[in-house]
């Protein structure tokens, strides 16, 4: 089954949609103008309940099928929220908001599954529950965390849950899926190194150089990796910023130091906190100093289940067609926290190639709208092959 005709014709209603939002980007939970036009938008196409601020400032609609005898009810996410970045795209609708942009493509995730729900909402050739939901903060909020904290899942009985992505260097309209692990863990640490300041140049030998600590503390943290990890496992330790000191002669007395982690295994992720705590504190220990890393615990891993990577993956063929299905994806390092819909329910998440461009995050990222029709016809598929109405 191809791209659905009455989708596609709604491909410059979604591109325009979509331009809207990326002119007015906002940020984390602060989506009140992008929030107000999606619910809007769901009451004009019908939904039977149109419900905002789950989650501080996500939109929730349902969508009724024509028959309910199946009892089932499923969940269909897009994000929103955009990036503090500034904008370089050259678009003629780039952002209109100095230093913020949809750098992601949450604006064509979002235009994405309102194109999905006006169809379902005029067809409702289904038996069963559609829930579309449109999430604030996903870039460093866990807004995700904060709609299922609020009860999305539990009020509308939500029995699985489904996720999309564009993913730019993936062939335009190709789809990557794959059971388990799709994206990493994404975590912070937080070390704060304690010496004794002093004279740099005639004092050394006075002081505890915490700028030294600093830096075999980054040394250390590598051995993790090398000699702590499976080495068919995968993880990442990377120290991304130090702060301390304040002029060229004298040893600081603390120094600050920030980083992030990237596991694609629960177990791992265990591991790698406990033995992050342990070598910052021995080295300090070992050069006369202190130190205290504090582990913050951000996303977990996105962890697809298999029966529902499987059916994703069927309807994407359905969609796209089989040679454009790869169903054995290799996961990324990047985080996302639809992974904590995951965590409360059975579901998948799945890539929609973009084509050749610049990567998300990026301030040239361009999104491509030619894969719009493609990922609302997967969505209109998902619903009507996971409950059919015939």
């Amino acid at each position: 089954m191809p791209i659905l005709n009455s989708i596609a014709a709604l491909s410059d209603e979604m591109a325009a949609w979509r331009h809207d939002f990326h002119e007015h980007p906002e940020l984390l939970y602060e989506v009140h103008r992008t929030a107000g036009i999606v619910a809007d938008r769901l009451r004009a196409f019908g939904c039977d309940e149109v419900v905002t601020g789950i989650g501080r400032t996500g939109v929730v609609g349902v969508i009724r099928g024509r028959k309910s005898g199946s009892g089932k009810t499923i969940g269909l996410r897009a994000d929103m929220d955009a990036l503090p970045i500034e904008e370089t795209s050259g678009v003629p609708y780039a952002s209109k908001t100095p230093g913020l942009m949809h750098a992601c493509g949450h604006d064509g995730h979002t235009a994405m599954l309102l194109g999905a729900a006006k169809y379902l909402a005029e067809t409702r050739n289904f038996d069963g529950t559609v829930i579309v939901i449109f999430q604030p903060a996903e870039e460093g909020g866990a807004g995700g965390k904060a709609m299922v904290d609020d009860g999305l899942m539990t009020r509308w009985g939500i029995q699985e849950v489904y996720g999309m992505h564009n993913m730019p260097g993936v062939p335009e309209g190709h789809f990557e899926i794959s059971p388990g692990a799709m994206l990493a863990s994404a975590d912070a640490i937080h070390i704060k190194v304690t010496g004794k300041g002093g004279h740099g140049g005639a004092g050394p030998h006075k002081a505890i150089d915490s700028i030294l600590i600093a830096a075999q503390i980054v040394n250390a943290l590598q051995s993790i990796v090398a000699r702590n990890v499976d080495p068919l496992k995968s993880a990442v330790i990377s120290v991304c910023a130090i702060h301390g000191g304040t002029t060229f002669n004298v040893i600081p007395e603390t120094v600050e130091m920030l980083g992030t982690v990237r596991t694609l295994d629960p177990e791992i992720r265990d591991l790698v906190e406990k033995r992050i705590v342990e070598v910052v504190e021995a080295t300090a220990r070992a050069y006369g100093g202190s130190a205290e890393a504090i582990y913050e615990r951000k996303y977990p891993v996105t962890m697809n289940h298999p029966a529902q990577a499987a059916f994703a993956a069927d309807v994407a063929r359905e969609i796209a067609g089989g040679e454009r299905v790869n169903d054995r994806a290799i996961p990324l390092m990047g985080g996302e926290d639809f992974a904590f819909m995951l965590e409360a329910r059975p579901g998948a998440f799945v890539f929609l190639g973009m084509g050749p461009g610049n990567e998300c995050h990026h301030p040239a990222y361009r999104f491509n709208d030619n894969i719009l029709s493609a990922g609302a016809s997967y969505w209109v598929k998902l619903a009507e092959k996971s409950m059919p109405a015939n």
